[in-house]
């Protein structure tokens, strides 16, 4: 608005443009004066402005990915008390956004076959402590030369990626590799009270697979067919490494 009446008042002036507006000419003067002494604005609007200083460093410096709620989060961590819905507004003033994730790709095959485990997790993914709740599932991803594989185990408690593996197949040796990496980094053998909870698809119900889990002690779980809910969160932490990693480097 301010922009568009120093454009215009040399031609018509600013209290007849005020008028066809329907603002008071007093409240265009008022953010002149604060735009020339930025100390004499409101309390609100100074804090404003130092927010909107800190959101706009924080959203480069996260490769201009974050979206309100990672920013309210990084600006808590910063020591910064300030309501993500006040995050959210600022975001939309300065025009800044988070990255925006696509159309989910569907990749598991359900062997129908095969004895299937129960679940055990009927979609509560929460965790008390670390190697609690381990959750897995595979994605394709776009390369230059060609689309990949890649295998994820996540720990829920910190939903933190402790295994992964990339292949140009979907064969049981795939997933089991980043089984193998999940059990080699966190050493859960002997806690009887970790749990493996998965889709149905046919590497996860394989014998291979659910023997491994059997020997490292975990005990397996395993979500409904045809429902994304019962393994959201390992779809939630593979939609974020494409929309954060994939699809800003992609081909």
């Amino acid at each position: 608005m301010t922009a568009f009446i120093d454009e215009s008042r040399e031609e018509f002036g600013v209290e007849p443009i005020c008028r066809v507006l329907l603002i008071a000419p007093s409240t265009y003067h008022a953010r002149k004066v604060v735009a020339r002494e930025p100390s004499r604005a409101s309390a609100r609007a100074q804090r404003d402005a130092e927010l909107k200083d800190r959101i706009r460093k924080i959203w480069s410096d996260n490769r201009k990915l974050y979206g309100a709620r990672k920013v309210w989060h990084a600006l808590k961590r910063d020591g910064v008390d300030v309501a993500r819905c006040t995050v959210e507004r600022l975001m939309r003033e300065i025009g800044l956004r988070g990255v925006v994730r696509g159309k989910k790709v569907i990749t598991t095959n359900p062997d129908t076959t095969r004895p299937c485990p129960d679940d055990k997790v009927n979609r509560e993914f929460r965790a008390e402590r670390p190697n609690q709740l381990w959750v897995s599932d595979f994605t394709y991803v776009p390369t230059w030369s060609g689309t990949v594989c890649v295998a994820f185990v996540i720990d829920v408690f910190a939903r933190r990626i402790v295994g992964w593996r990339v292949s140009t197949s979907i064969t049981t040796q795939f997933v089991l590799d980043s089984l193998e990496q999940a059990i080699w980094q966190r050493q859960p053998l002997g806690n009887k009270s970790l749990t493996h909870h998965s889709d149905r698809g046919s590497q996860y119900l394989s014998v291979r697979y659910t023997e491994r889990l059997a020997d490292a002690d975990v005990d397996p779980s395993v979500g409904s067919v045809g429902d994304s809910y019962d393994n959201a969160l390992a779809e939630s932490v593979i939609g974020l490494f494409k929309t954060e990693v994939i699809k800003q480097l992609g081909p």
